[in-house]
């Protein structure tokens, strides 16, 4: 598993003209069965990202390709973490 920390890089008025497509990229994702959830940070600073990704390569070069990152808007901090112990029905999402 893969966690994505995000910190803006611009005021969010800069950022709010990438959200869309942010947001459009992440559904790609969901569609794929690797995004397994995602939001802002609270305060809004940046955002959060769980993926269910094949390799640490495979998750840095999908996040690589975000509005965000290619825009310049944010950039993101990975921490690769194994599995142990999750809510009943969760593992079936990974699926």
């Amino acid at each position: 598993m893969f966690a994505f920390h995000s910190v803006y890089l611009k005021p969010l008025e800069e950022v709010d003209k990438y959200v869309d497509a942010h947001r459009a990229y992440l559904r790609t994702l969901v569609e794929q069965k690797i995004l397994v959830c995602s939001g802002p940070r609270i305060p809004r600073t940046g955002g959060f990202i769980l993926l269910n990704a094949g390799s640490k390569d495979e998750a840095l070069n999908i996040m690589s390709l975000d509005p965000y990152v290619l825009s310049g808007m944010a950039t993101y901090d990975l921490i690769e973490f194994e599995l142990k112990s999750c809510a009943e029905g969760f593992k079936e999402i990974l699926k």
